[in-house]
């Protein structure tokens, strides 16, 4: 009988487990990441000790090539990274079991590019309608010139705060005003 109910037990936590790493893969979606690689993170996460290819590949029935691929996007943003044990001559792979580093490396990374190109589109486009203002008399025109640069403003230094926001998240100033709940 206790070896059933330890057996029960050991079914329950590994279906438990197999769940949440289900909720990892979801959530990893938002940010742009597909759910089989959330699932891999989700199973280096818990795994006990650091894995190779080989073991990761086996865990989530998938290709090599596919963890492969997966661990590159995970290294990129900083999930994932390289481990080492005395012996073992292929590649370990291990979590990055900080999630507020994670989040924070991994929105950086999301968002930076995309601010950084929409602030220089919103300065081309104020350029753009300086240089129309200037040569045109039309009292209509130049009304709606100025409206739209009011706003095309407005949009540059919402993108301008949000690249100063991303900043805060990628050097960690972020947890003076919001602190990370520890244990």
């Amino acid at each position: 009988m206790a070896g059933d109910r330890e057996a029960d037990n050991k079914e329950k936590h590994e279906e438990t487990i197999e769940k949440f790493i289900q909720v990892i893969a979801k959530n990893m979606n938002l940010y742009g990441i597909p759910p089989s690689v959330g699932r891999l993170y989700g199973v280096l996460y818990f795994a006990d000790e650091p894995m190779t290819l080989d073991g990761m590949r086996e865990a989530l029935e998938m290709s090599k090539t596919s963890m492969s691929t997966g661990v590159r996007s995970l290294s990129e943003v900083k999930m994932v990274k390289p481990a080492f044990k005395k012996g073992v001559r292929k590649d370990l792979y291990q979590s990055e079991e900080d999630w507020y580093k994670s989040f924070t490396s991994l929105f950086g990374n999301r968002w930076r590019k995309q601010t950084e190109m929409n602030i220089e589109e919103a300065e081309d486009a104020i350029e753009e309608l300086q240089t129309l203002m200037e040569k045109t008399e039309d009292e209509q025109l130049l009304e709606e010139l100025q409206r739209d640069l009011e706003r095309l403003e407005y949009a540059r230094n919402y993108y301008l705060w949000l690249k100063d926001f991303i900043r805060t998240m990628e050097s960690g100033e972020i947890f003076e005003y919001i602190p990370k709940k520890d244990k």
